[in-house]
């Protein structure tokens, strides 16, 4: 009889809250500081990490409902665990704060697999298919034009092809405002360079429809959340609107939600790994996309979104977010510029990240 191999010994959450460089803002919310919510898998001597953009709530879920569910189990069957997890969280619902919070761990299972296997995770998901071309996204409504500026050079010194500015400002109120930045990105950046704008879902769809031609008339490429990703309906009335290509799909907490957004909804699927059920979720919803023919662009999470995106086929683009690469730079050894525009996956067993634990404990939350 083979013996039984040990299983996952237990899962740690840590809470880290980063203050913004800056003040920020959107077209919806304001912010002054960033919280990730750290999960570290434990088996057979080696440690998985994964994490979410999260309130500490998260934690929370984590530690009271999903730690005894992975307890015990295979740690080289992550994608197993995580349809655990799913089934456990039915009546929590498996979406939003619990979303998150699936996907962290799962990020860390999926680690600890490779690690356990001493294989990196573009390997262990059938790639590399290419290095992940990313986009600058930042550009903030708080944002005055010495600011912008400086921010849209720094990403065309690191070879970037495309940047994204928010707009939107103070739900949709300020359109003046937003089309003044907007030509002030272009007239910085070029011709060469797409420009991309973020209405965070702020505008009407009668306002989204208008101002997006206007967008046009400035060669805006994309078009993210015109309107609420709750609006099908909505996004696909501007889609049919302007010329730029309408993305979203941020949200999307399973394969069932990407069915929907790909029904006409978007012209690009965003997918977040550290929402749509971590890695085994990226997965399934890109697989998802492809079958309607759609590209994905991975939202956000730059650095640890790199190995499932370099083994995704149907891979447009992935975002080199202000607040993401920033905190990444502080908190992970292995975290690093784009090269010619793209980042590239690590080498390394995993995704190849170590946490820097005097970073960890400076902004951990009690």
């Amino acid at each position: 009889m083979t013996p039984s191999k040990p299983g996952i010994d237990s899962l740690r959450t840590v809470a880290c809250r980063f203050p913004t460089d800056a003040p920020e803002a959107d077209g919806t919310l304001a912010w002054d500081s960033t919280t990730l919510v750290i999960v570290e898998a434990r088996a057979e001597g080696c440690i998985g990490t994964g994490w979410t953009y999260a309130p500490r709530a998260a934690a929370v879920v984590v530690d009271d409902l999903l730690a005894s569910v992975v307890a015990g189990r295979d740690p080289r069957a992550p994608a197993a665990a995580q349809a655990a997890m799913v089934a456990a969280a039915r009546n929590a619902g498996h979406g939003a704060l619990v979303g998150m919070a699936i996907s962290a761990v799962d990020i860390a299972l999926w680690d600890l697999c490779a690690r356990l296997f001493d294989a990196p995770l573009t390997r262990m998901f059938g790639g590399p298919v290419a290095d992940v071309e990313v986009y600058g996204s930042g550009g903030f409504t708080t944002y005055g034009d010495d600011q912008l500026r400086n921010q849209l050079e720094q990403w065309l010194e690191l070879g970037l092809s495309r940047v994204k500015i928010k707009v939107g400002e103070d739900w949709g109120r300020r359109p003046r405002r937003d089309l003044d930045r907007a030509a002030f990105t272009r007239d910085v950046v070029g011709d060469d360079i797409d420009v991309f704008v973020d209405a965070n879902g702020a505008y009407t769809v009668g306002q989204a429809c208008r101002i997006g031609r206007a967008y046009d008339d400035l060669g805006v490429a994309w078009f993210e959340e015109p309107v609420s990703s709750d609006d099908l309906a909505g996004l696909a009335t501007v889609r049919a609107a302007v010329a730029a290509d309408v993305a979203a799909g941020e949200y999307a907490d399973d394969a069932t939600y990407a069915v929907r957004m790909a029904q006409g909804a978007v012209d690009c699927l965003q997918l977040d790994v550290t929402r749509c059920g971590g890695y085994t979720g990226w997965i399934r919803c890109a697989a998802v996309a492809a079958g309607h023919q759609l590209d994905v662009s991975g939202h956000c999470a730059p650095y640890v979104s790199t190995p499932v995106a370099a083994a995704t086929s149907n891979l447009r683009h992935l975002e080199y977010f202000h607040d993401h690469v920033r905190i990444g730079r502080m908190l992970f050894d292995g975290a690093e510029d784009p090269h010619d525009g793209s980042l590239v996956p690590l080498p390394a067993p995993g995704h190849g990240l170590a946490v820097r634990r005097d970073v960890l404990e400076r902004f951990r939350i009690a």
